[in-house]
């Protein structure tokens, strides 16, 4: 007779989701993910790829929540880019003109 393999039991781990406790095992895909990091409201980034239309404010500029920081063309739209919170600009990472990538930084607000 052949002999018996025995299959290791898994690796039970606990994983938490809001006020929940779930005992389950993960995979190496879920292991090696990229953790979750809320985006920071201090750094503008774009959210398509675009032209840089026009830029309304200068670093040192104080801005307010909802004042219009620039205008982004995309697919023969103009988007205006408006400021998330109360801040001053600190630095201007774009030119009016600069083709930008999805995700880029254009500015960052102190």
């Amino acid at each position: 007779m052949a002999e018996e393999k025995k299959i290791p039991e898994p690796a039970y781990e606990i994983f938490e989701l809001d006020d929940s406790k779930f005992q389950t095992t993960f995979n190496t895909k879920f292991r090696n993910r990229k953790p979750y990091k809320p985006d920071d409201p201090r750094l503008i980034t774009g959210f398509i790829p675009g032209t840089i239309i026009r830029i309304f404010v200068k670093e040192k500029d104080k801005v307010k929540a909802g004042d219009t920081l620039l205008v982004l063309q995309a697919m023969k739209m103009n988007n205006r880019i408006l400021s998330p919170i109360n801040g001053v600009i600190k630095k201007i990472h774009v030119e009016e003109g600069s083709n930008i990538a999805k995700r880029q930084l254009l500015i960052e607000l102190k």
